[in-house]
């Protein structure tokens, strides 16, 4: 209590004497060194780069000069924390985006109810972030584990079907495997086991051998459903042992480009993905991919599309707000539809996830393309998903 007086009487001081006057202040507070630097990489570049196309190339908004300050969490929660608490404190900043690992998120998520600051999540995924560990100054631009599960289990869950899973032993593996295990109910398909593994895992021998052994005991179509974030390759150290043999495919959903290169020995596969460069028509995501492959002569990934839309969540809060101060961000925003690359998406009031659309694809193969391409099957519109609310 005593640090959030402390904090308003600076900010009240400050602010009157017109010191931050002709400045926004953006903290992105992400893994920039980790086993996710790839992630936080490709996040940080679709922050800039819809803060530059939200503001027309100026990066001002209202005369005020947009300035992004960038703190590196190291994918470890206390110092995601520690981070987030100088933005807030020492940098003053007035607003926050980040992180990219759930864990850190979690332990991120009071220090903006400690500071009553707005912190907009990006991309964490799993489902606490804006359900039992919410607080209202969290907003997320970021598909939850439910969109994902929810997405993947319209692709696989039918009738006849047993799914094990495999996801990695955290945050955003077991909330991954909740929610799917809750979107399959009704779908026909059963979940006969699921599997866990540390998130530096590269043998996954016994892990896989578990998995067959218990979808030996099942009958109809067997599949091994992947929920994994960052390297150890599980999909191709599966494929490796020869699923097809004991009757069982491998699923999973969409990823970065990088990790897409083991979807090509995977023809036919089907999944949900949050974002392909190809796959949302929109005039933001043909700004996006014509940009990107300018300058970085490659095209967007999975976590640009993601930077972009906390860009341009920041922005059109901003202008609705007319203002920077918290509680006036916070109206605005409940509620709020904003354009992005995937197109529109909107902040629920309930719990401030972004309600958005995710889509149903099948991999296609091509010689002259490095990774297996996710064909879209459909669209799964924001209004088609009944998506849980926090309890």
């Amino acid at each position: 209590m005593k640090r959030k007086i402390v904090a308003a009487l600076a900010a009240s001081f400050f602010m009157s004497a017109g010191a931050y006057a002709d400045e926004i202040k953006i903290a992105h507070v992400y893994g920039k060194t980790g086993p996710f630097e790839a992630y936080a990489k490709q996040s940080h570049v679709g922050l800039m780069m819809g803060l530059e196309y939200a503001t027309g190339g100026t990066m001002e908004l209202d005369g005020k000069k947009i300035v992004v300050i960038e703190k590196d969490t190291q994918l470890k929660p206390d110092i995601g924390k520690a981070m987030l608490e100088e933005a807030y404190g020492d940098d003053e900043v007035d607003i926050a985006v980040g992180p990219v690992s759930s864990g850190v998120a979690l332990a991120m998520l009071p220090v903006a109810e400690e500071f009553e600051k707005v912190l907009i999540v990006e991309p964490a995924v799993a489902d606490s972030i804006t359900g039992k560990a919410f607080n209202k100054y969290i907003f997320r631009t970021s598909r939850n584990s439910s969109q994902d599960a929810i997405s993947n289990a319209v692709a696989l869950g039918k009738e006849g079907v047993s799914i094990v899973t495999l996801a990695q032993d955290y945050a955003f593996g077991r909330d991954g495997v909740a929610a799917f295990k809750e979107a399959l109910k009704g779908t026909g398909a059963k979940l006969a086991y699921e599997e866990y593994a540390p998130r530096d895992t590269k043998d996954f021998t016994a892990h896989a051998q578990r998995m067959f052994d218990a979808l030996a005991k099942e009958e109809g179509r067997k599949i091994i459903f992947v929920i994994w974030a960052g390297g150890g390759n599980p999909l191709g150290k599966l494929k490796a042992m020869n699923p097809e043999s004991k009757g069982v495919e491998l699923a999973t959903g969409g990823n970065i480009l990088a990790a897409m290169k083991a979807y090509k020995a995977l023809p036919g596969m089907e999944g949900a993905t949050y974002y392909y460069y190809d796959i949302p028509k929109n005039p933001v995501n043909d700004w996006l991919v014509k940009e990107h492959f300018k300058r970085y002569n490659s095209p967007p990934d999975f976590f640009t599309a993601g930077g972009m839309a906390s860009a341009m969540a920041v922005i059109e809060a901003i202008k609705q707000a007319g203002s920077t101060e918290t509680d006036a961000l916070i109206s605005a925003m409940e509620g709020m539809e904003f354009d992005s690359p995937k197109g529109k998406m909107k902040f629920r009031k309930e719990d401030h996830q972004a309600m958005q659309s995710m889509y149903h694809f099948k991999i296609k193969v091509q010689d002259d393309v490095e990774w297996g391409i996710p064909e879209l099957v459909r669209e799964l519109k924001m209004d088609e998903m009944s998506i849980p609310v926090r309890n």
